[in-house]
């Protein structure tokens, strides 16, 4: 079996998650939707990732509709679904839950805090827990890029919150996981995507460079506990 990563726009790939597969010779298909490529039959995938992108799931766009469904597929048939920002807002609405405008954007470095639910995920524990000490943190921070939320569908768990953004996780069953936030960013990326989005981006290079490291392994310790186990 497989992994099947959906691309909304060009400029977000899979980053760091295509390092990992590569990394544990994982066979995977990206798709870019935006570019009119199919989104091919899920027989022979067991795995949906789906990234973000600048549109909104309440825009018009089939290809959009499309993943909608395909995520209900996915549930209905027990396989694994990890969905990143716009990712993860198709799968709330795919779930039934509403996806809006937030107050206000949050982009750059903040940190989102675990919920009771999201301390006891034994997935997201291994996104908590500090590369270095071992530690487990509830709160901690992580890359963002969005300006619309979403409410948590119901019977899902949610499991991280924000200062601006009260729902940043949630995990429907036991192998769907939605995460507002970019996990899978590589460090170019962060300068590429905020070039034109920040005043100084020489403090965005400079705190980029004193968290990346450790946000990496922390992904890639989630990424371990997602795809493998």
């Amino acid at each position: 079996m497989s992994v099947l990563v959906l691309k909304n726009i060009a400029a977000e790939g899979p980053g760091t998650i295509e390092g990992f597969l590569v990394g544990n010779g994982m066979p995977y298909t990206v798709v870019d939707l935006s570019m009119g490529e199919p989104i091919p039959q899920a027989d022979g995938f067991d795995t949906l990732v789906m990234m973000g992108g600048p549109m909104s799931v309440n825009d018009d766009l089939r290809y959009i509709r499309d993943e909608e469904a395909l995520v209900r597929e996915f549930v209905a048939a027990g396989k694994k679904i990890f969905g990143i920002c716009l990712g993860a807002q198709i799968m709330a609405k795919a779930l039934g839950a509403m996806v809006y405008m937030g107050a206000q954007k949050e982009i750059g470095w903040y940190d989102i805090e675990l919920t009771g639910g999201g301390l006891k995920d034994p997935l997201m524990n291994r996104l908590a827990v500090h590369p270095m000490g071992g530690d487990i943190w509830k709160r901690f921070k992580v890359f963002h890029w969005h300006g619309e939320t979403f409410d948590i569908p119901e019977g899902a768990e949610r499991l991280a919150s924000s200062d601006l953004f009260s729902n940043q996780a949630f995990r429907y069953g036991k192998r769907a996981y939605a995460f507002q936030f970019h996990i899978e960013v590589e460090k170019e990326s962060v300068y590429e995507w905020l070039k034109d989005e920040v005043t100084n981006l020489p403090a965005l290079k400079k705190e980029t460079e004193g968290l990346y490291e450790v946000y990496l392994q922390r992904a890639m310790n989630f990424y371990k506990a997602f795809f493998i186990s």
